[in-house]
């Protein structure tokens, strides 16, 4: 059998969706072998970088994922390491922003994957005990939020939040969420006189200081937080859901809201946290293999990204993909609510 190697990270998410597509393309092409090997993202950048700094190809894998954040910093550095797709993948069926994410002096190299739509998930029951309705968590600003979180902390015993002070995640978020960046247009740093950083900086800091904010360190830590029951909510990217499902006995007590905005002007309660993408190594024994694997699952399966979406919480950037029934679908979980509808 060819084989092909992967490197991702989160058992919960990207593990779990590529097992997925490695059983539908094992239907398709029952000679080729796929492992997958699991590491913590850092792990996974650190290898990646290590070996393409060094020019030694032999301990890298034929298929890497990357968040899309660090895509430039990788192919800006290192274009000839990763496989030119320009011409070997239909583009025009992807979401046009994840497309320019992967491409650099005309040449675009990755398989789009997943949006990374931010929310807030709750836990319905536990705000109910502080009573609060969902109603209470709409188009509401950040400060509000602190506020209920520490009626929710005092009431229930359980904090309203988790999140590692050293993690820039919510900062993301809430720039996005503002219509600005860490830089400009052209590249330059936008760290001065750019209120929504002053903002979000300074409302990131009340949270964390907070009596409602439980502080953890690294994912494990921050995931067990909100299974065990000890956290309230949690405002992330869309890919967290399969995490918050991880814990079964949890089922109809979550609920999702929109992101809180930053009281500023021009802030909206919407914003994207992450999203990543798969990419082929040049160094590759099995690059014709890995690029048919992506167009036949990653590129065509509607019904792959149907199941992803339910099973995994997966937005798919197939744009054939985001229709029908799993999107309009009542989740269980979240109470019946029609959470992708939302997103």
């Amino acid at each position: 059998k060819e084989k092909l190697t992967i490197w991702a990270w989160d058992p919960n998410f990207n593990i779990a969706i590529m097992n997925a597509a490695k059983e539908a393309y094992a239907a398709i092409n029952p000679n080729v072998e796929i492992e997958i090997v699991e590491f913590a993202k850092a792990d996974v950048e650190q290898k990646l970088l290590v070996n393409l700094s060094s020019g030694t190809t032999d301990s890298l894998p034929d298929i890497v994922l990357i968040e899309d954040y660090n895509a430039l910093k990788y192919l800006g550095a290192y274009p000839d390491s990763f496989a030119d797709l320009t011409n070997k993948i239909d583009y025009s069926t992807f979401a046009q922003y994840k497309v320019k994410l992967m491409t650099t002096n005309g040449k675009t190299y990755g398989i789009p994957f997943d949006s990374g739509v931010a929310g807030t998930f709750y836990r319905k029951d536990l705000l109910e005990q502080a009573g609060f309705t969902a109603k209470d968590l709409e188009n509401i600003t950040w400060d509000r939020f602190i506020e209920i979180g520490e009626q929710v902390k005092a009431k229930t015993g359980a904090y309203m939040c988790a999140f590692d002070p050293s993690d820039g995640g919510l900062v993301r978020i809430m720039l996005q969420s503002a219509g600005a960046w860490y830089f400009n247009a052209d590249g330059t740093p936008n760290l001065t006189n750019n209120p929504a950083m002053k903002k979000a900086v300074e409302t990131y800091a009340k949270i964390i200081n907070s009596s409602m904010t439980m502080q953890t360190s690294g994912w494990n830590e921050w995931v067990a937080a909100m299974n065990s029951g000890n956290v309230a909510s949690i405002s992330t990217g869309v890919w967290i859901m399969g995490s918050i499902k991880a814990e079964a006995s949890q089922s109809g007590k979550w609920a999702l809201a929109p992101i809180p905005i930053l009281d500023i002007a021009g802030s909206v309660n919407a914003s994207n946290l992450g999203g990543s993408s798969w990419y082929i190594l040049n160094s590759s024994k099995a690059k014709d293999t890995a690029i048919d694997f992506f167009n036949k699952i990653y590129g065509n399966d509607v019904a792959f990204y149907q199941k992803i979406l339910v099973e995994n919480g997966a937005v798919g950037t197939y744009l054939p993909s985001q229709s029908g029934e799993a999107y309009v679908k009542p989740d269980e979980f979240f109470g019946g609510q029609k959470v992708f509808v939302d997103l």
